[in-house]
């Protein structure tokens, strides 16, 4: 059968650092308490003029130079993003132009922290179904430019950054044992979308309006949630929890990660954590953590890889990955 293979990863970071320190001449907070509550100590924040397509290109040419291949080879681009540059075109499509794409098609997944899981089952039932042979697959925000700056439970927690990788077709056997995307699940309930969301928009307000957040709802359903998926996932593949190599979360709050992996008895050493120098980085956090973790050799050729995110909505998902 087809099966999607990861060749390449890329991530790309804004230059300017924002510590807990420099936060709290912001807001009524401290280095303390932010990092005790979430586990965060920095964040990155996007330059004056420096949109989220600026940093999708950047991640997207590192994981093309990794995957050793060009733009000219692509039949697809998905971007998951929630802070595209403009209401519309699709930030792919900007991106799509400035790497050089000048075939196949280019659109955005909107799923807010979840983006990037239901980007990758986008693109692999696009590779599945023969209708792409080789995707690019970007988490890209500037998630600061939706923060109220004077919500101390909310402008805390997020930063900006963008993470791709580059999918092609492979062959496997239809088990267990391919190298590829084994599978992946995808959820959403917008009975709670009041927990997590953003108070305006084009069409409501025509502005854009600041996060709006119930931190503690939204913690109890995220380790229900992704428990969930993450055990649907791995019984689908004919696996089991502790077959996990690598456990790579989205990067919501350590707390979380910490509470998922106790409830699943996934080992902590197994948990790509970068939420302390990144915070929330919405769907640039799975791919952002994932090009860390390949990069500094943890993930290897033949390991199981296990994704997972939660966003507003809400939605929420896990994708299974043989390396």
């Amino acid at each position: 059968m087809i099966r999607s293979t990861v060749i390449g990863c890329g991530a790309f970071l804004p230059e300017t650092v924002l510590t807990n320190e420099e936060l709290s001449k912001r807001v009524d907070t401290s280095d303390a308490w932010i990092q005790e509550r979430t586990g965060i100590r920095e964040r990155r924040i996007a330059a004056p003029g420096q949109m989220t397509s600026d940093l999708a290109v950047e991640a997207s040419r590192a994981a093309l130079l990794d995957a050793g291949t060009d733009a000219g080879e692509l039949d697809l681009i998905v971007c998951a993003t929630t802070t595209p540059d403009d209401t519309f075109p699709a930030a792919a499509t900007k991106i799509q132009a400035r790497l050089g794409m000048t075939r196949g098609a280019a659109f955005d997944v909107q799923a807010v922290c979840s983006g990037f899981i239901y980007g990758l089952s986008v693109a692999d039932n696009f590779i599945r179904a023969g209708q792409a042979q080789t995707v690019l697959l970007i988490g890209a925000e500037t998630m600061t430019r939706l923060l109220d700056w004077n919500d101390r439970t909310t402008c805390v927690l997020f930063g900006d950054g963008a993470g791709a990788v580059v999918l092609r077709a492979g062959e496997g056997e239809g088990n267990n044992h391919d190298r590829g995307v084994l599978n992946t699940k995808l959820y959403s309930d917008g009975r709670l979308r009041d927990l997590l969301y953003v108070d305006d928009g084009p069409s409501s307000t025509r502005t854009t309006g600041h996060l709006r957040m119930q931190g503690k709802e939204v913690f109890r359903h995220a380790v229900t949630n992704i428990s969930a998926a993450i055990e649907a996932s791995v019984h689908e593949a004919g696996l089991k929890i502790e077959d996990i190599d690598w456990f790579v979360p989205h990067q919501a709050n350590q707390r979380i990660l910490d509470g998922t992996a106790r409830k699943l008895r996934i080992k902590p050493e197994r948990v790509v954590s970068t939420v302390a120098e990144h915070g929330n980085t919405s769907a640039a956090s799975v791919p952002l953590a994932l090009a860390l973790a390949v990069k500094d050799g943890r993930i290897k050729r033949g390991d199981l890889v296990l994704l997972e995110a939660m966003g507003g909505g809400f939605t929420w998902g896990a994708g299974l990955i043989r390396w």
